[in-house]
């Protein structure tokens, strides 16, 4: 790892993100943590196929409205504080879904974690946008990316850690999520309200105080930037995401956001160890393979993360499209064929390593920073929560039909499908994305609002 992976030239700014992308950690543990408990769920209430996949979708139906009204309470009540209900929302979700002994409670509890993911999608990356230098935001916002594939990695670990512990082993996999809940909460109290959003709100002079302690040298000037485009937007017409001017960045968040669920990566982390069980590993390597996607996308994410600012988000999708087509097509060829005995057995886990190192390096990493890039400041929540919210609800589809489709029409179809998709993908980087790097968020409005 570079020497200066860490090292940012405003401490301030680095804490503020490293706190707020805590978030992201608890996304990660709440998405993936579900997979080392699904099968045990299934048999203790004698779940049918139907009420199992809608057990593990309903974290996504919720994840779905939290996306869906996340960006109200960041516009209202401020990015901080919905910041800290989300925290609440987490730690509840957490608690109640370890210690119940109902079903409907359980699916509750899950939906209200669900909630926090969906508003954490939303709120975070906005808040480490609003608070980054142009020349690190790509940087800082892919920490909470980072934070996510660390948190399902954890999640991995603790799963195969505690598996075998007990006949409740599942209880404990799910309730030490309290932990890091409870952590992200108390260290919000120590974090700064967004600048831009108190610029917007006529709060100009703790607007000021707060871009002082980013950039002092630049904090008049950014004040002005941000109050002109402001008032312009609120001209025209601004407070509709709708609107005729934010055509193309709306355009831009729905594509992006759908391209990376039919990617099929919701379906990898929630059903990992049943795909690698399809493919004749035993339960306990499933697991352990499992917590080896989770290492992969970990260590590509943070390489991801030194070059975003560098070579760009466009470049890193090229590169992470043609690799995701590669494969894809191949696992798809591998269950078509029945060859999973190559390379003693490992041929699909391990394709699936090269697959989640590409995602990891290309969509994973970019799709939280461009999306909150690319709308203005008059409607940057709402647009953060169209994008989030179109990729949960994608999300949830791809995570209930993923059992169905695996079983009725195999795994050689079922992969095949996302393979077209990712070319679909690259044309759309082709053709369509462009590059946010190094350019202030006022100056991408320029490019990409109509005016």
């Amino acid at each position: 790892m570079p020497a200066n992976f860490f090292v940012v030239k405003n401490n301030k700014v680095f804490f503020w993100s490293l706190v707020v992308a805590l978030g992201g950690f608890l996304f990660g543990f709440d998405t993936a943590v579900i997979s080392g408990a699904e099968k045990a769920i299934q048999q203790l209430w004698g779940l049918s196929p139907v009420q199992h996949g809608f057990t593990i979708a309903v974290a996504l139906i919720g994840t779905v409205f939290g996306a869906i009204f996340g960006g109200i309470p960041s516009d209202r009540l401020g990015r901080r504080q919905t910041l800290i209900w989300i925290a609440v929302l987490y730690f509840v979700s957490a608690l109640g879904a370890a210690l119940t002994s109902s079903w409907e409670l359980f699916m509750l509890f899950r939906f209200l974690g669900g909630l926090g993911v969906g508003a954490s999608s939303v709120t975070a990356p906005l808040y480490i946008s609003e608070v980054s230098p142009p020349e690190s935001r790509g940087r800082m916002v892919s920490m909470f990316q980072f934070n996510i594939v660390f948190g399902i990695l954890a999640a991995y670990l603790s799963n195969y850690l505690l598996t075998g512990t007990g006949a409740q082993d599942w209880r404990w996999m799910l309730g030490v999520q309290v932990l890091p809940a409870l952590a992200f909460f108390l260290l919000l109290f120590r974090v700064p309200e967004s600048p831009r959003w108190l610029i917007g709100q006529g709060r100009v002079e703790d607007g000021r105080r707060v871009l002082a302690l980013i950039n002092p040298a630049r904090a008049d000037e950014d004040v002005t930037t941000i109050l002109t485009t402001n008032a312009t937007d609120a001209a025209q017409g601004g407070a509709s995401l709708f609107a005729r001017q934010y055509r193309t960045p709306v355009l831009l968040a729905v594509f992006f956001a759908v391209f990376n669920q039919v990617s099929g990566i919701n379906a990898i982390i929630y059903f990992a160890p049943r795909i690698f069980e399809m493919t004749g590993l035993g339960k306990s390597s499933a697991l352990l393979s499992s917590a080896g996607l989770g290492l992969v996308n970990f260590a590509f994410t943070l390489l991801a993360r030194e070059f975003i600012d560098k070579v760009g988000r466009r470049q890193l999708m090229l590169i992470g499209s043609f690799g995701l087509i590669a494969t894809l097509g191949l696992v798809s060829w591998a269950f078509y064929s029945g060859n999973f005995q190559a390379f003693g057995g490992m041929l699909v886990p391990g394709l699936l390593f090269v697959y989640i190192a590409f995602f990891a390096f290309s969509q994973g990493a970019v799709i939280w920073v461009f999306i909150s890039e690319i709308f203005p400041n008059t409607v940057r929540a709402k647009g953060q929560a169209l994008g989030s919210s179109t990729h949960w609800v994608m999300a949830a589809v791809i995570a209930f039909t993923f059992p169905y489709l695996a079983e009725r029409l195999g795994g050689g179809h079922t992969f095949a499908f996302f393979t077209v998709m990712m070319v679909c993908q690259l044309f759309f980087v082709f053709r369509f994305m462009p590059e946010t790097k190094n350019t202030s968020l006022e100056q991408l409005e320029k490019t990409l609002v109509l005016h």
